[in-house]
């Protein structure tokens, strides 16, 4: 079998283990003070006034809609392409989604979607910089200001982005960023919220605060199961880990990918893991990892402006990224003539490449039925999601663009 090479590769810090043995021989594994210094840290890496850490970046999601105090029963609009936990959060907040379609090109929200899924009900937006792509915020903030609604900005995929030379999470009223394994920014899980609002970060502040704290046994359960994950998708044990399984699915016409994610399924009352506080050494794998960040994202980038290069006469249409953004390509996605017949030939020849990351909502069953046609990501489903993370190697970016490139050619010919 040839080496596989995985979709996904975690950005690990060169001290992970010893950070971990270090913390826990002090007592420190859950309690200390390296997490006001990471929040701290963070909130000046992103040019925010205020950060606070959340066990899930989804949980900095739900305390910043409780700190907006935004009427129950009104209406917040969402991409209908995101993952599916943002819209049900808003739901257990006790408001009313509205999908809004995306841009297929950019897969980013497209604002005249979100002007007419405006009602006057309508209190918030949640623009999501899908992929490590800003949304195109000028004319998103141009309606939610006329309007008066609250702009909560979900970089879960996107730390180290800009538009317009500003970094996301502070272009609109308040962002949340995702920590777990695969994000840009991997403490094991965990996420923050950052403000420039001094009451709206007071008021989340207080609700991460009158979580309980998790046991050693559960931040010691969550490191151990993070690092099999990230032991998993490593080059060279991923041959023999998860890619049979995906390998096998190629023939068997079947899909495997729905057993590695999240269950879908209703959050009322919220998982028990939800309801926790963000450890200590949690923060001190995250400031590690923030010296590191920008090395990771600039060889991501790298890889990614190969990709694109050695795709131009492939018959496969690359990313498109507006001049007055920066792409931080969480994913590279990109689209192809017969998509799953690509799919099955890249992954028959060692290529793991995904067809779906994130959940097109209005197609759940989770969120009921008569919503608007959503065209545009409906579009987006059909993109490939390519490996061009950091953990690559340069022959490694050359291989995966020469079996797509191939695999694209053949099936179009």
């Amino acid at each position: 079998m040839l080496t596989a090479i995985s979709r996904y590769g975690a950005r690990i810090i060169p001290n992970t283990e010893e950070t971990i043995a270090a913390l826990r021989q002090r007592g420190a594994l859950v309690q200390g003070p390296l997490i006001a210094e990471f929040e701290r840290a963070f909130a000046a890496k992103v040019s925010a006034r205020h950060a606070v850490a959340a066990s899930y970046g989804r949980m900095a999601f739900y305390y910043l809609l409780k700190a907006l105090a935004l009427p129950a029963g009104s209406e917040i609009v969402i991409p209908a392409l995101t993952f599916w936990v943002i819209p049900e959060l808003a739901r257990v907040a006790g408001l009313k989604v509205v999908f809004a379609d995306v841009d297929p090109q950019t897969f980013t929200l497209d604002p005249d979607a979100f002007a007419r899924a405006v009602t006057p009900q309508t209190r918030a937006v949640v623009p999501t910089h899908l992929y490590g792509l800003p949304c195109d915020m000028e004319p998103i903030l141009r309606i939610a200001r006329q309007h008066k609604l609250a702009v909560i900005e979900d970089c879960a995929h996107a730390l180290g982005a800009a538009y317009r030379g500003q970094p996301v999470g502070t272009i609109g009223d308040a962002g949340f960023f995702s920590f777990q394994l695969l994000k840009p920014l991997n403490t094991y899980g965990g996420g923050m919220a950052v403000t420039n609002d001094p009451e709206i970060a007071r008021r989340v502040a207080a609700l991460a605060a009158a979580e309980p704290w998790p046991t050693d046994d559960e931040v010691a359960k969550r490191l151990w199961l993070g690092r099999v994950q990230r032991i998993a998708i490593k080059p060279g044990v991923f041959t023999w880990s998860l890619f049979p399984m995906l390998w096998a699915g190629s023939y068997l016409q079947a899909n495997p990918d729905v057993y590695l994610w999240e269950k879908i399924r209703p959050l009322d009352p919220m998982p028990a893991s939800y309801r926790r506080r963000y450890a200590n050494v949690q923060a001190a794998i995250g400031l590690e990892g923030l010296q590191h960040l920008d090395a990771w994202t600039c060889r991501t980038v790298a890889h990614a402006n190969a990709m694109t290069a050695a795709l131009a006469w492939a018959r496969v249409e690359t990313p498109a990224v507006p001049g007055d953004r920066t792409h931080v390509y969480y994913q590279y996605a990109v689209y192809a003539q017969l998509r799953d017949e690509v799919v099955k030939q890249c992954i028959r020849k060692g290529i793991d490449v995904e067809t779906l990351h994130v959940d097109v909502c209005t197609r759940l069953p989770l969120f009921g039925s008569g919503h608007r046609p959503v065209p545009g990501a409906e579009r987006a489903a059909e993109a490939i999601q390519v490996p061009v993370h950091a953990a690559l190697s340069d022959h490694d970016i050359v291989r995966i663009a020469r079996t797509l490139r191939d695999s694209a050619l053949a099936t179009a010919s």
